[in-house]
């Protein structure tokens, strides 16, 4: 009886299978049960039918692949952009004479701290001197002493508030600003920012209030710093708002050329040059970054020499993200919305603002504390001067974890970083103009008197843009779901001539076709069962009466 049943069970798969042979829409698979064709010819229409799976297969995973690894492409953007619906470029100076000479001699301090000639410090100077050592170039550690020999600070003011004591004021090195065609008070437009490089003064960046979070102490008590406005119609991922005008913050220009830009003047001083720590070249540097970025001075910077005039002319480039991949992962599309990567420092997410949390980081972890720049909390110890080259050291090491540790396998803390792009970001391109300015002509053709100008050197600064518009880029997607299935169903079509009603055939003859064929099986059973007894009956009935 099981034998039986056994038997019945494959006649019914075998009749099953010949009837979607006989009926299915894929491409050969009627001639692997047609009962005409011979065992030779079913076999090579198999190997046909299954070589054809393979290929398929095969194509469609490198397709997924592609779907998977690389669905984000960057191309230029279907319209251009105004130079009125970006933020003027942000702009960093930082003289590059840290301190007037009337407060420190840092050279004589060097001497008498240092050298060890037989003189009596000053302990108060020796704070300022100490507070110094922190923004000198990295040649004067590397050159002169090893800076474990340097003494701490006995002061117990900050090194913010030290090194803003006895900084260069903005009136003296900031002067005749003029902004949108119009002569604009300078201490109106900038503000004081402290980074690696010391006091410097910034242009349309971001208010301390917006870019660092509450319990960010590195700039609020440490160091009074000047505020200029809030951003209150504009934000990096959604830009200008639209009740903003040309009077909301950060500033825009409406024109290209330099009449609709920012241009200054820059004033040094000889009495103020100190070439031990600051460098050979004396002068300014200038940063132009995005206002949601903290500046970074010592990674970028463009220098503006004594008695030259500088005109950078400006090509924003910009990256957008289309609405569509917000679905995807940010490792998918490879960069960031505001709202999906937290900083404990800042609370706009851009990639120099990661990265810059990343070092603090990491040189907290290497050396037990961070720089007196970097942005930090109160229970945050900062690094002493002795402690300038095990910063230095954390900086190279973090640096070159990408390419080393990548080779080798090991842990990368740069790569846990997980610094992305922004998903909206901004950089400003510059092609840079210098020529000799003759200030002391031009001070006298608009009736100056050059009264207390010797030892004065004055250059002059001019950014605008290039061009009323530009072409930003865009992320897009490369694959997405429907060209996924598209390319999946030319590729079935293509080996196999299946469709999606194909695939619908298969899964009723896999489901419903079986179940069917089960019920009325079933039930024929049942009926036959069923009239067994009566014809038996009738048997019986037929052969009495036969008898009798």
């Amino acid at each position: 009886m099981l034998r039986g049943k056994r038997n019945s069970i494959r006649t019914n798969v075998g009749n099953l299978f010949h009837e979607y042979c006989a009926n299915s829409s894929v491409h050969g698979v009627r001639y692997l049960s047609c009962r005409e064709r011979t065992a030779c010819e079913k076999f090579w229409w198999l190997l046909v039918f299954l070589l054809s799976i393979g290929s398929c297969s095969l194509l469609i995973r490198k397709i997924y692949h592609k779907w998977d690894q690389t669905p984000v492409i960057v191309s230029f953007d279907e319209k251009s952009t105004r130079i009125w619906q970006i933020p003027f470029p942000a702009v960093t100076l930082c003289p590059q004479t840290k301190a007037g000479q009337s407060w420190l001699n840092f050279s004589r301090e060097h001497i008498e701290n240092m050298v060890g000639e037989d003189v009596i410090p000053d302990h108060n100077m020796t704070d300022y001197f100490i507070a110094m050592v922190q923004m000198c170039e990295r040649t004067f550690y590397h050159v002169l002493h090893n800076s474990e020999m340097l003494p701490n600070k006995t002061s117990s003011d900050s090194f913010a508030t030290l090194i803003d004591d006895m900084s260069i004021p903005m009136k003296e090195t900031i002067h005749f600003c003029f902004f949108r065609g119009r002569i604009v008070d300078c201490e109106a437009l900038f503000r004081k920012t402290i980074t690696e490089d010391g006091i410097c003064f910034t242009f349309n960046g971001l208010s301390n209030e917006q870019l660092l979070r509450p319990e960010t102490v590195f700039l609020k008590e440490d160091f009074p710093l000047s505020e200029i406005r809030n951003a209150s119609d504009w934000t990096l991922e959604h830009g200008y708002s639209a009740q903003s005008d040309l009077s909301s913050y950060p500033y825009r220009t409406v024109a290209s050329g330099y009449s609709s830009g920012l241009a200054m003047n820059l004033i040094t001083n000889n009495r103020n040059y100190d070439y031990l720590c600051g460098g050979p070249v004396q002068g300014l540097k200038v940063l132009l970054h995005s206002p949601a970025d903290y500046p970074q001075v010592s990674k970028k910077f463009i220098r503006v020499p004594l008695n030259q005039e500088v005109t950078i002319a400006v090509k924003p480039q910009m990256i957008v993200t289309a609405e569509t991949l917000r679905n995807y992962a940010p490792e998918r599309r490879q960069c960031f919305f505001d709202h999906e990567r937290y900083l404990r420092f800042f609370q706009v997410y851009t990639q120099d603002n990661c990265e810059l949390e990343c070092l603090t980081n990491f040189t907290f972890r290497y050396c037990g504390c961070v720089k007196f720049s970097m942005p930090h909390s109160n229970r945050t110890a900062i690094c002493e001067s002795n402690k300038i080259d095990c910063m230095i050291l954390a900086e190279n090491e973090l640096l070159e974890m990408d390419a080393v540790k990548h080779r080798k396998g090991e842990w990368n803390y740069r790569a846990d970083c997980n610094c992305l792009p922004s998903c909206t970001s901004v950089q400003y391109d510059a092609e840079i103009t210098q020529t000799d300015f003759d200030w002391m002509k031009w001070s006298v053709s608009y009736g100056m008197s050059l009264k207390g100008s010797e030892g004065v050197h004055i250059s002059r600064l001019g950014i605008y843009y290039k061009e009323a518009q530009f072409m930003a880029s865009k992320r897009s997607e490369l694959y997405g779901l429907t060209d996924f299935l598209a390319n999946c169903g030319g590729l079935l079509g293509l080996c196999m001539g299946v469709s999606l009603l194909s695939l619908v055939e298969l899964v009723y003859f896999c489901s419903v076709r079986p179940f069917v064929l089960g019920r009325n099986t079933k039930e024929m059973s049942s009926k036959a069962e069923n009239d067994t007894p009566a014809i038996s009956l009738l048997s019986t009935a037929v052969g009495i009466k036969d008898g009798f």
